[in-house]
């Protein structure tokens, strides 16, 4: 491009942004003169400038194409298909992330050179931030699709590109990718683009639905829409749901198509809640004819939709070798987050559980009311951060969050933390007296954790507090209003303590406005989520961390009894002794690496069984391995090398063979 163009652009970009020349020509579209305005004002481009594209190295492209493994799988195929339909058009296909950088092109190799002389190439960063407005950037910023024509880019640079760029989403409907077609120096209108637009977009939402049927596909997923012949087809709406009927998750259709207002106003309800089918007739349904049409109507506006509904997969039983065995040098990298919430909302606690996703559906109902919240769930299963969200969404979260732990505060000073006393109420009090917890809590929410711990005279008198909601300190005569909202939680079975008279009845049911039931960590079915979520958060001074796929499937397999407690401090001890920012299977707990026996389909792992006592080869190779190991003082490093293994592959193979590997854990710390 000659310098006169490139000026002239920038002095019409410039222009148009500063309004000194509103009678522009070309009227832009809305969504070009909102990206002109960010381009100019928030990131501060120049439109003349000419640049070198931001590209990513080679290891930052293999760590994002390994975040986006799956998303790039099922794209290809898409991507492929697509292109068979515009090739020898002059357009190149391009796939990205949620932040703009390319992960996969698909291009002809013919023009392959124009392409990566604009800068079209993978690893290139094609944010509006670095490139200005753009069928990518622009996509990213406006969440939707978007054609960008020629002059309409705002960096002179690229104003022979003509970009269209659909946006991709999640399962939970938030971004996660773009797909583009782009081409250079296409002389068409803007017009002549609408059908390439179409095809993209059209692209985009196949790999949505293929995301979507692949992440649930152990799960029933009914499949419905109003005339039948489009039922399992693009333009259907997806419902995935649990055995006993509660809806986990939804697409986009799916919302449209019930005309709901979000996703979270599906999620967590039971199906019959929606449409004239019980649970025993979606059973039968599932049992009789899989797949096969039949009519249901909407309870909501009495509409009739045709719906098919797909069995989940099943999996054949794991043996006791790890389904990994064939990937154990394979790592998953994580990204560590930055800037973490101290407290987090209803949604981050819930993640894609459906226990959980209707947990906080019920919270996010009754949190401006203030009707008393009881959590039920093991010790470590997150009650009171399940407290705090609910705090944090109602109508006092600018108010105090006052949490008492029942069980940790001795009998005898419990009464007057909980009432406060006055100044002299008795031997040893503060000279200026204490409010006392219940008072420092009014106007806000009052936690108080293992209610079930709390003594049967201190229940009484709590009860009254409730009832007449007002609090007399110790030592005063003179009741104080209090203005409460409570929310208690225990491990224990209230009722059970009830019928045993060690919780009173009556309590029980003033704090029983709704009962909420955390699940344990091994009956989330988002346990994957959360592993990768707590490495990324625990990953000390914000350093890119990995973690062998063997180690991450034995997190999975564990039935961690200590839940989420014991999930993140066994992940925050893992990275902290790891060598290399690598999580490797001897930095977990040896309770962790031999034992995964708590969860369904699980099989105990028991390392002495591990080795075949009548088989020579196996002896001998158990044997070899613990010659050389006792060779180099048990280095594990220096072991893996003489026996030209690496050190993945040596862990593996003494744990098929019930060597313990604590010792190797001394190397692990030792040797750093």
């Amino acid at each position: 491009m000659n310098e006169p163009t490139a000026r002239h652009h920038a002095h019409q970009v410039l222009s148009r942004v500063d309004n000194l020349d509103p009678s522009s020509p070309d009227k832009l579209p809305k969504a070009v003169s909102s990206s002109w305005v960010r381009c100019a004002t928030d990131y501060r481009l120049d439109p003349s400038q000419l640049h070198a594209p931001v590209v990513l190295d080679h290891n930052g492209v293999k760590e994002r194409h390994a975040q986006h493994d799956e998303l790039i799988d099922i794209a290809r195929a898409e991507m492929d298909s697509l292109y068979e339909q515009i090739s020898g058009s002059g357009y190149a296909l391009l796939l990205t992330d949620a932040n703009g950088v390319i992960l996969r092109e698909k291009v002809d190799p013919a023009i392959r050179t124009q392409f990566r002389g604009a800068g079209l190439i993978i690893g290139a960063d094609w944010s509006e931030q670095y490139e200005g407005t753009n069928g990518i950037g622009t996509c990213i910023a406006e969440r939707r699709p978007v054609t960008i024509h020629r002059t309409e880019h705002f960096r002179a640079r690229h104003i022979g590109l003509t970009c269209s760029g659909s946006p991709i989403r999640d399962v939970s409907g938030e971004l996660m990718a773009v797909l583009d077609a782009s081409c250079v120096g296409s002389h068409d209108t803007r017009a002549s683009q609408m059908h390439t637009m179409a095809l993209v977009n059209m692209s985009a939402r196949v790999i949505e639905k293929c995301l979507f049927l692949r992440r649930f596909r152990t799960h029933r997923v009914l499949r419905f829409h109003s005339r039948p012949e489009f039922v399992n087809l693009l333009h259907d709406g997806a419902i995935a749901i649990r055995e006993d009927g509660v809806i986990v998750a939804v697409d986009n259709m799916a919302v449209a198509l019930l005309a709901a207002n979000s996703r979270e106003d599906l999620i967590g309800r039971r199906l019959g809640d929606l449409f004239d089918v019980r649970d025993d007739e979606l059973d039968s349904q599932a049992t009789s004819a899989p797949q096969a049409l039949w009519p249901l109507r909407d309870l909501r506006l009495g509409r009739r939709y045709y719906v098919s509904l797909h069995a989940p997969l099943t999996f054949a039983p794991r043996s006791s070798e790890p389904r990994s065995a064939h990937r154990a040098d394979e790592l998953l990298h994580v990204t560590p987050r930055t800037g973490s919430k101290a407290i987090l909302s209803l949604e981050d606690l819930a993640g894609d559980d459906s226990q959980m996703l209707r947990n906080a559906r019920c919270a996010r109902r009754i949190a401006a009311s203030s009707v008393p919240v009881l959590v039920q769930g093991p010790t470590g299963s997150g009650k009171e951060a399940f407290a705090r969200a609910l705090h944090l969404a109602s109508t006092r979260a600018q108010q105090a969050f006052v949490a008492v732990n029942c069980a940790a505060i001795p009998e005898t000073l419990i009464e007057s933390e909980l009432f406060g006393y006055r100044p002299g109420a008795f031997t040893g009090a503060r000279r200026e007296g204490m409010r006392g917890r219940v008072l420092q809590a009014s106007g806000g929410t009052l936690f108080l954790d293992e209610i079930g711990d709390m003594p049967l005279a201190l229940q009484t008198r709590l009860l009254r507090v409730l009832e007449e909601q007002e609090v007399t300190p110790l030592g005063s005569e003179t009741p104080i209003k209090v203005d409460l909202r409570v929310v208690s939680a225990s491990h224990r079975n209230l009722r059970d303590m009830i019928s045993h008279s060690e919780f009173r009845e009556d309590l029980y049911y003033r704090l029983n406005g709704i009962t909420l039931h955390l699940p344990a960590l091994c009956e989330r079915q988002d346990r994957e989520r959360l592993i990768r979520e707590f490495l990324a958060s625990e990953t000390p001074d914000s350093r890119p961390a990995a973690i062998e796929m063997e180690a991450f499937e034995r997190l999975l397999d564990y039935g961690w009894p200590g839940n989420i407690r014991e999930l993140r401090n066994v992940l925050r001890t893992a990275l902290a002794i790891c060598e290399g920012d690598i999580v490797r299977l001897a930095d977990l707990p040896t309770e962790v690496r031999f034992r995964a026996t708590s969860l369904p389909g699980a099989t105990a792992m028991n390392p002495a069984s591990a080795v075949e006592a009548g088989n020579p080869l196996e002896t001998a190779e158990r044997h070899a391995l613990l010659t050389a190991i006792e060779a180099n003082r048990w280095n594990m490093t220096q072991t893996a090398q003489q026996l030209d293994m690496s050190r993945n592959t040596l862990y593996r193979k003494l744990r098929n063979h019930g060597i313990a590997v604590s010792a190797a854990r001394r190397d692990d710390v030792s040797q750093r």
